[in-house]
């Protein structure tokens, strides 16, 4: 493959700090690079050198001549005054645009379509537009541009599931040419997975580069902590039980790797599953009762829209719900509702006796006050000791495992960045010991490392979680069930996750009933299915017979999810031997193909008992 671009021994200081230190990497033609390491670990000012905008203080940078380079910035350099259309069409001619299919899959995929309702529309200025928004024309801009090295800087900020999921897609079908690349910086592990076929991680000054996505980037890293001998003094290491999760899961995460995945096998033959739901369950129980929150015959407006109406949703102890769903469908609305802080249209909410919530917001101004104060005394205001699991934590531990190391936690408030301050708020909710614990967005502005720190300490927490997200990651790592607001009003079980999710979306919006972002739009009628309350028309011998389907399609997943186990476990046997790995894929494939066709049978008797 044709060389991009080259850096040779590039170092660069910021300040006292030393961001890169004998740099030698390079960009190659087909190359899509996933760039991670902590914030501040001088993953931008890596794209500012590759782009140009920032030359090293040693070292040399060499590009191919011609070479054409797109930059997505976490700031853009849009035209306030400029119009939509001219910001991401420029000068085109509008035979030229409307006559190329990749053109129109950007419209469509990030601007919701040639009416751009997500911005707006094409003729709306720019300079009112959210940030959220701005982001959106910017990276459509791009995408049109078509250059032959594009640099993205945490392009999935202010995604929805479903941008995020287009854009992987596309990215990965517009960036498999011979004389083209891509590197960007995420913290969206999915993602990574669904575009990276290299991971570079900045880590005190070095570059550290590894085949293949986020799963291959753990296990070369756990193989590398292996062979250094440091497994013995590291076994509760935060990494291992990554591994061990990833290998657990579906084995596309680990299809990538050519290192070998036997030896990783081995560092993690002895580590515990990640959580212990059946412990858990029966601490939260103690904790919480039978009652938590429900929300009974609940309709929840904002202004004059409704968000859902007729609605019950009864939150269990121990339950862990993952929400997804459109931009505007009422995500926020519906945790603030759950918290008591959005008072119900109609309907009612009650609360377990012993019951006390936390809710993480997407705000960070309620730290404002603690501004000139260190870290540890806003951590250790709230308590100075807290029981996670069958553990004692005091503020410094848990503010540790957070991310702020000793000298970090002596730091002023005022002084922290962004995904500081997340953390931040993070550890003074869980130094709180809430039994509820409600998370909008928490991925927000924090790196790989943290949140890898945030959902081993979530394995071990005994409550009732709900989690608003758009990383997939993080709803299969701390999730074990998932509802959907559809962007129709409709509030739905997701018994195949985030890609049963995606199904639905693409029906509705096929059908006129969707759109990628509601911030305007009237929403319907919502309920969560129940076996207890039957659908509009069913009659009583049709609700019998759709639940006794519920009830066989149960119990044929459950035998559908042991022999997959059983299929993993034999592939895992068997990564030596290519045939014998050929056949056992096969069968899993069969596998899936019948669960899909299990999971559709079960939606549909689900929308009979309503």
């Amino acid at each position: 493959m044709a060389s991009l671009v080259s850096v040779e021994r590039a170092s660069l200081a910021l300040g006292t700090a030393q961001v890169l230190d004998g740099v030698s990497l390079g960009v190659n033609g087909g190359d899509r690079i996933g760039v991670v390491g902590r914030n501040g670990g001088g993953k931008t000012t890596l794209l500012r050198v590759l782009a140009g905008t920032r030359e090293p203080d040693d070292g040399r940078v060499a590009r191919t001549g011609g070479l054409r380079v797109g930059v997505l910035t976490q700031d853009d350099s849009l035209d306030a005054a400029a119009t939509v259309h001219a910001s991401v069409l420029g000068g085109m001619a509008e035979h030229e645009w409307a006559a190329d299919p990749r053109i129109r899959d950007v419209l469509v995929g990030l601007l919701g379509g040639l009416d751009a309702p997500v911005v707006g529309g094409m003729d709306a200025t720019v300079g009112p537009l959210s940030g959220g928004e701005r982001r959106r024309v910017a990276l459509a801009a791009l995408l049109v541009a078509a250059p032959d090295l594009l640099l993205l800087d945490e392009p999935t900020n202010h995604l929805d599931v479903e941008g995020v999921a287009w854009l992987a897609e596309h990215l990965a079908g517009s960036f498999a040419r011979p004389d083209t690349g891509l590197v960007v910086i995420t913290h969206d592990r999915w993602f990574l997975d669904a575009v990276a076929t290299r991971t570079w991680e900045v880590e005190s000054g070095l570059v550290h580069q590894y085949e293949g996505g986020y799963a291959a980037y753990v296990l070369a890293k756990a193989e590398r902590d292996r062979l250094a001998g440091v497994i013995a003094e590291r076994r509760g290491n935060l990494l291992r039980k990554e591994l061990a999760w990833l290998r657990r899961g579906p084995p596309a995460r680990t299809s990538k790797p050519k290192f070998r995945i036997d030896a990783a096998n081995a560092l993690i033959a002895d580590e515990p599953p990640p959580r212990d739901d059946v412990e858990l369950m029966r601490f939260a129980t103690n904790r919480l009762g039978k009652d938590v929150v429900d929300l009974l015959d609940a309709r929840l407006t904002v202004g004059d829209r409704v968000l859902l109406d007729c609605f019950t949703w009864r939150l269990a102890p121990g339950e862990r719900v993952g929400l997804v769903g459109v931009n505007g469908a009422g995500k926020s609305t519906l945790l603030r509702a759950l918290a008591g802080q959005v008072p119900l249209a109609a309907g009612k909410r009650t609360v377990g006796v012993t019951v006390k919530i936390a809710f993480l917001t997407q705000e960070v101004r309620e730290l404002d006050a603690w501004a000139s104060r260190r870290v540890i005394e806003a951590v250790e205001d709230v308590r100075s000791v807290v029981r996670f699991g069958k553990k004692d934590l005091t503020a410094s531990q848990l503010a540790q495992r957070l991310g702020f190391t000793g000298p970090r936690q002596q730091t002023r408030v005022g002084d922290l960045s962004g995904g500081e301050r997340r953390r931040l708020q993070l550890t003074r909710l869980l130094m709180d010991e809430p039994n509820v614990l409600l998370l909008d967005e928490p991925t927000n502005d924090l790196d790989i490392e943290t949140l890898t720190s945030l959902e081993d300490l979530l394995d071990g927490w005994a409550g009732t979680l709900v989690v608003v997200s758009h990383d997939r990651y993080l709803l299969e790592r701390v999730c074990d069930r998932q509802l959907a607001l559809l962007g129709d009003g409709r509030l739905r079980e997701l018994p195949g996750g985030v890609e049963e999710y995606l199904r639905l979306r693409r029906d509705l919006v096929d059908r006129g009933e969707g759109v990628r972002e509601v911030p305007g739009a009237e929403a319907s009628r919502a309920a969560v299915p129940a076996p207890a309350s039957g659908a509009e028309g069913a009659s009583p011998g049709e609700l019998r017979e759709a639940r006794k389907v519920m009830a066989r399609v149960e119990k044929q997943l459950a035998r559908l999810a042991q022999r997959e186990d059983r299929i993993h476990a034999a592939m895992a046997e068997a990564a030596t031997d290519h045939e014998r790995v050929l056949v056992l894929n096969r069968e899993l494939r069969e596998v899936v193909d019948e669960r899909e066709g299990l999971e559709l049978e079960w939606l549909e008797a689900a929308e009979i008992t309503g």
